[in-house]
C-alpha cells in the first residue's frame, strides 16, 4: 500500500503504487519550477465505452477550491472536481507492457449517458443484447472494425431501438473527430450494417467529435 503523507487517507481520490510514483517524481524532478508542480489526474472523456485520461504536470496553485490537493510520498496529486467522483478508488499503476507506462486502473464505469449522450432512456433500457443488436456488433467486428482499423478507427454499437431498428454508433480512434467520418458512417458503416440487417432502419452517429483528435465540430 502506498504510504500517505502531509494528508489523510479520506483525501485521496487515486492512489498511485511505489513503482508509479517514483516514474512520476522522476519525471517531475526534470521539469523546471519542479517545487511549485502537481501530478494533475483527471478523465479526459469516454471512448469505446471507457473512460480516457489526462496525466500532466501543472501548478499545484491552480488548484480550485472545489479541486481535491493531497500528498503521496512527496508527490503533490490534484484531481479536479469533474474528475472526483469519476475517480474514486482508482489506481495509478506502472505497467512494463508495451515498453513501458502509466496505467489507470479504474472501478468507476461511464454511465449510460456518458457513453451514448442524446440517445433516448427508453431505448439505452433496451440494452444491446437484443437480436439486432447482437447482429449489429457481430457486423461490426467481422466486417467495419477490420476495414477501418487501417487508420486507427472503431465502430461501437451503443445502443439499439430494436422496434424501430435504429442503431445507434460511437466512433473512436481516428475516427473520432475526422473530418471523413460522416462519409465513413454513411457510405461504409451504414451500408455494411443494412447489407447484413434488411430490419435496420437507419444508423445515428452519438461520438463527441469535439473529443478526437482533429474534432470538426465545435461545442
Amino acid at each position: 500500500m502506498t504510504q500517505i503523507t502531509d494528508t489523510t487517507t479520506d483525501d485521496v481520490v487515486v492512489e498511485i503504487t511505489d513503482e508509479a510514483r517514483t516514474v512520476v517524481a522522476d519525471a517531475l524532478a526534470a521539469e523546471p519550477g519542479a517545487d511549485d508542480l502537481a501530478l494533475w489526474l483527471e478523465v479526459r472523456g469516454v471512448e469505446a465505452g471507457r473512460f480516457t485520461y489526462d496525466l500532466f504536470f501543472q501548478a499545484a496553485g491552480d488548484a480550485g477550491d472545489d479541486d481535491v490537493t493531497y500528498v503521496v510520498d512527496g508527490v503533490t496529486v490534484v484531481v479536479p472536481s469533474g474528475s472526483v467522483s469519476r475517480l474514486a478508488g482508482a489506481r495509478l499503476e506502472f505497467s512494463a507492457d508495451g515498453g513501458g507506462g502509466l496505467v489507470m486502473v479504474n472501478p468507476n464505469v461511464p454511465s449510460a449517458q456518458e457513453i451514448a449522450p442524446g440517445v433516448p432512456e427508453e431505448v439505452l433500457a433496451q440494452g444491446i443484447a437484443g437480436p439486432l443488436a447482437v447482429r449489429a456488433i457481430a457486423t461490426l467486428e467481422a466486417e467495419v472494425n477490420p476495414s477501418i482499423a487501417g487508420h486507427g478507427g472503431r465502430a461501437d454499437l451503443v445502443a439499439m431501438d430494436e422496434t424501430t431498428g435504429v442503431a445507434y454508433l460511437a466512433l473512436s480512434g481516428g475516427c473520432q473527430g475526422c473530418a471523413m467520418s460522416r462519409q465513413t458512417l454513411s457510405q461504409g458503416i451504414e451500408v455494411s450494417l443494412r447489407d447484413a440487417i434488411p430490419e435496420l432502419t437507419g444508423v445515428v452517429d452519438v461520438t463527441d467529435h469535439a473529443q478526437g483528435a482533429n474534432p470538426f465540430f465545435e461545442n
